[in-house]
């Protein structure tokens, strides 16, 4: 079947004004693309909220090779650098894995090991960040509590034993205020970015000139054919992956009942 045969099958009636900013293709082009570098930094600098301010982000290769031919490899959603040196690895991740904070870990050593230089080194480091936005949580325990910060610290001290890496960690799931009660710029960042594909108009609380760049580039009537395509593709497999882990967590529940019964029966 030929690219243009495809794409006639696929409806071009939009039902919605903005892309799902959980597929694939919109994180990437919303935030891992130059011609909107702007976006990512405005948003960064929305979460760290003052503790620091990034001027300048330098896209990196997104896909890192071992140190050897016979290593796995490693491909990111967006990776990037300050201009201080400092290197910022954002996943997005739509479902839960069993191993993902592993998945974390094994990711940041690639920024940590390509650090060093040949020749004589002291070992000094820059920062490194891993940011995962979660579109799932982890930790039931406080159902308010979606911004995780992760550092390695002294188990009796409580102290930061290194604080040049950081995880964090957005449960998106947990962030359920309304347009009325949004207070920072992070909050209005998470609002945006939650709810992007449910809204048909710019909520009035999101008017600054940033959030209007945003909402240009994310509304599909904008896109190039092309880009309406590889949107639709991404929308599919976004829908195809929900339908799996409902339909997991369904027959899951429902396995967990018969035993339940069998138990009772006994």
């Amino acid at each position: 079947m030929s690219k243009n045969e495809h794409q006639r099958e696929i409806p071009m009636e939009v039902r919605e004004r903005y892309v799902n900013f959980y597929t694939d293709f919109a994180f990437k082009k919303l935030f891992g693309t130059e011609a909107n570098k702007d976006l990512l930094m405005a948003f960064l600098n929305a979460l760290f909220d003052g503790r620091k301010k990034i001027n300048h982000l330098t896209y990196l290769n997104g896909e890192q090779l071992g140190r050897i031919a016979t290593d796995r490899k490693a491909i990111f959603d967006v990776y990037c650098e300050t201009g201080d040196g400092e290197k910022i690895l954002i996943e997005m991740q739509k479902t839960n894995q069993e191993y993902f904070k592993d998945r974390s870990l094994y990711y940041s050593t690639f920024p940590i090991q390509e650090q060093a230089v040949k020749g004589n080194w002291n070992f000094r480091l820059n920062q490194v960040y891993v940011l995962g936005i979660l579109n799932f949580c982890f930790d039931d325990t406080d159902a308010n509590y979606l911004h995780h910060e992760v550092k390695l610290l002294d188990t009796k001290t409580h102290s930061i034993f290194y604080d040049k890496l950081t995880y964090i960690y957005l449960e998106m799931p947990k962030f359920r205020k309304t347009e009325a009660e949004l207070q920072s710029n992070f909050d209005k960042w998470l609002y945006a970015t939650k709810n992007l594909c449910t809204l048909l108009e710019r909520p009035k609380v999101l008017q600054d000139a940033v959030f209007q760049r945003f909402f240009e580039q994310a509304e599909i009537a904008g896109f190039t054919p092309e880009e309406q395509l590889n949107y639709r593709e991404s929308q599919k497999d976004y829908w195809d992956m929900f339908s799996v882990t409902e339909t997991a967590k369904k027959e899951g529940l429902t396995e967990g009942l018969k035993q339940g019964l069998k138990k009772g029966e006994a």
